[in-house]
């Protein structure tokens, strides 16, 4: 069976919480680029010591990168909590 992209954003990505909250994570990452810690095509992610869901925000003090397998080894719960 064929994914339904289009369904997917619109019931789901396409929210203004998750437009937010993706606009968030991009802001995050251009921190963290303009000060040199991470880079395009680096491998590294950039992580939220406390996460957004969790009441985290987007503050140098909240941020730090981190290998792609080290912020994505464990699944998570919709409420970014571990499994």
């Amino acid at each position: 069976m064929a994914r339904n992209y289009r369904n997917e954003y619109d019931s789901y990505q396409g929210k203004p919480e998750q437009i937010a909250n993706r606009a968030a994570r991009n802001k995050a990452r251009r921190m963290l680029e303009k000060e040199g810690r991470v880079s395009k095509g680096d491998g590294k992610d950039v992580d939220h010591v406390t996460p957004m869901a969790k009441g985290g925000g987007t503050t140098k003090g909240n941020l730090r990168a981190v290998s792609k397998s080290a912020n994505r080894s464990f699944p998570r719960t919709r409420k970014a909590g571990m499994k």
